[in-house]
């Protein structure tokens, strides 16, 4: 009979051990599916704005393309349209895309 109380009385020793190995396994999870790879585009993103130059053709958020006439810390100006006379100055974080200005 005293034994029977034992078993029953007694908490499962791993029970507590095995909820700290799922927790980190699910934080690991996490890291690997959302927290990686958005640190990845940040970088890829920091990269391509700063290897940004003048005369480059730019995409920006809002969709439209343009000639990169002058950067400066934070900000750029960008030329939209043939006539000349549509510069707008940007920050740097509303471009999307670059596409280098070809080199002859």
């Amino acid at each position: 009979m005293g034994l029977l109380l034992q078993a029953d009385g007694a908490a499962p020793a791993g029970g507590g051990i095995i909820m700290i190995i799922y927790l980190v396994i699910i934080v690991g999870v996490m890291y690997f599916i959302m927290i990686r790879p958005q640190k990845k585009e940040q970088k890829r993103i920091a990269a391509m704005l700063a290897d940004m130059s003048v005369g480059d053709c730019v995409l920006t958020t809002s969709g439209f393309y343009g000639i990169v006439i002058d950067i400066t810390d934070d900000t750029i100006i960008v030329e939209f349209g043939s006539n000349k006379n549509c510069r707008i100055p940007m920050q740097k974080s509303a471009i999307a895309q670059i596409e280098k200005a070809e080199v002859e």
